[in-house]
């Protein structure tokens, strides 16, 4: 029996892997230790110029403001040049 593969499905696990990657990249390139909290989501762009999708990085360490790290692509499309380029670190 073949299972039913629904295409309105959450791409949760796809994009789990995929997170977990680009958080490696932005510890690394940013030097963070293994304890920093680190959010990686597609969201929406609505900004003139930008496309439909972008990917929000969020790096939240303790007693500091919250760093925002915007890609403007998406998530499968990321690269760790891309992250260090909007994080403004070298690669």
């Amino acid at each position: 029996m073949t299972r039913f593969h629904n295409p309105l499905a959450p791409k949760f696990t796809r994009l789990k892997n995929r997170s977990t990657e680009i958080k490696g990249w932005v510890r690394e390139l940013m030097q963070l230790p293994e304890d920093t909290a680190i959010t990686v989501a597609e969201l929406a762009c609505r900004e003139e110029g930008c496309p439909d999708i972008e990917t929000v990085i969020g790096v939240l360490e303790p007693d500091k403001p919250i760093v925002t790290i915007r890609v403007h692509t998406t998530m499968a499309d990321v690269t760790k040049a891309d992250v260090a380029e909007a994080a403004d670190v070298k690669a």
